[in-house]
């Protein structure tokens, strides 16, 4: 019987020899489908990289979940996640269906309030963004990014210097 001080040897060891499974698992499928596999690009990335972590606990956790399971679910995750990555690759309009656009929450120092509540970001969390980058005036703000992720990014300098318009592609003013 285990309890929160201790466990039975055995349900210790399975739960060692799972964590090597799945780690290795995870190794081979993140150098089979490569490094976006735990990106975190688009909320698509974050919520597959939430599902794998979620299958890797249930796997060490539970005594009914085998590493077998857990390796295929794991797979079919990643498949499904590099599926859809190649059709946002290769399909505008899958593209425009499937995916968010960021919203630009300042610009050249002003605060686009409309784009803060599509967004539904606080002037708060605003503020607290542009500390964290470092920002002492609003003049320096070339641009604010609500990210598709849910970053927040913030462009900034402290001279004249224009921002390269590509930096804005695809950003919705």
């Amino acid at each position: 019987m285990e309890n929160w001080l201790y466990a039975n040897q055995l349900i210790i060891y399975k739960a060692a020899l799972s964590v090597v499974a799945i780690y290795l698992i995870i190794l081979i499928y993140s150098r089979v489908f490569g490094l976006r596999t735990f990106a975190k690009m688009t909320s698509v990335d974050f919520a597959a990289t939430i599902a794998m972590g979620s299958i890797f606990a249930d796997v060490i956790g539970s005594t009914d979940y085998s590493i077998l399971k857990g390796a295929v679910a794991l797979g079919i995750i990643i498949l499904l996640q590099t599926l859809y990555s190649l059709f946002i690759r290769k399909s505008s309009l899958f593209k425009k269906v499937a995916t968010n656009t960021p919203y630009l929450l300042m610009k050249d120092g002003e605060i686009l309030h409309k784009n803060l509540s599509k967004a539904n970001v606080s002037i708060g969390d605003l503020y607290g963004k542009l500390r964290e980058a470092n920002v002492i005036e609003m003049k320096e703000v070339r641009a604010v990014v609500f990210e598709v992720t849910g970053d927040i990014s913030v462009l900034h300098t402290r001279g004249d210097e224009p921002l390269a318009p590509e930096l804005l592609e695809g950003v919705t003013e």
